[in-house]
């Protein structure tokens, strides 16, 4: 079966983040997405991935990945292997890469940030990204809204600060790629 664009883009996110990353269970894994999408959104208006994330207590949740985490589907599931990694008093769910990475499917900003994000959170453990996925103001509290938002979408809108110089020109090319990605549906 044919992968879309967008598929492949998500399992070959996931590979880079397994392949770059210390560490990384499905929180970390969560987080290192959403910081993906939020951020390349913020920048141009759309989502590296296409996922959509939903405000839960504990964090941005990647729908789609949280729904076939236990079942991964045939493109993931040949890209990764999750593994139970005991670690001092609890269990991580630790990704393991089965495939190597094939940057082709992304533009070299996406390559950037998923380089810089790597990066920045190689050694960093799950624990301690939830202050960057909850920052006040951010994307997730705005929708969470102390419990009022449970479950709610995540609109990626809300990654353009109100104040950016470029907010309007970033929110047209969004509207721009919206469109194109209804056209195609058709």
């Amino acid at each position: 079966m044919l992968k879309s664009h967008t598929e492949e883009k998500f399992v070959q996110a996931i590979l880079y983040f397994a392949h770059s990353t210390q560490a990384l269970g499905k929180i970390k894994l969560f987080k290192l997405l959403f910081l993906l999408d939020f951020e390349h959104f913020r920048q141009t208006g759309r989502s590296v991935t296409g996922l959509e994330y939903r405000a839960w207590r504990m964090g941005p949740v990647p729908a789609a990945l949280v729904q076939q985490w236990d079942q991964l589907e045939e493109g993931l599931r040949d890209a990764i292997r999750i593994v139970p990694e005991q670690v001092i008093t609890y269990w991580r769910e630790k990704v393991v890469p089965l495939q190597p990475f094939d940057a082709s499917h992304f533009s070299k900003r996406e390559l950037r940030l998923l380089e810089a994000i790597a990066q920045e959170y190689r050694e960093t453990l799950s624990d301690a990204m939830i202050d960057m996925t909850h920052a006040e103001n951010g994307a997730w509290a705005k929708t969470w809204q102390e419990g009022a938002g449970n479950d709610r979408v995540i609109e990626y809108r809300l990654a353009v600060p109100d104040d950016a110089s470029d907010r309007d020109a970033v929110l047209d090319a969004a509207d721009l790629y919206a469109g194109i990605a209804a056209a195609q549906r058709r």
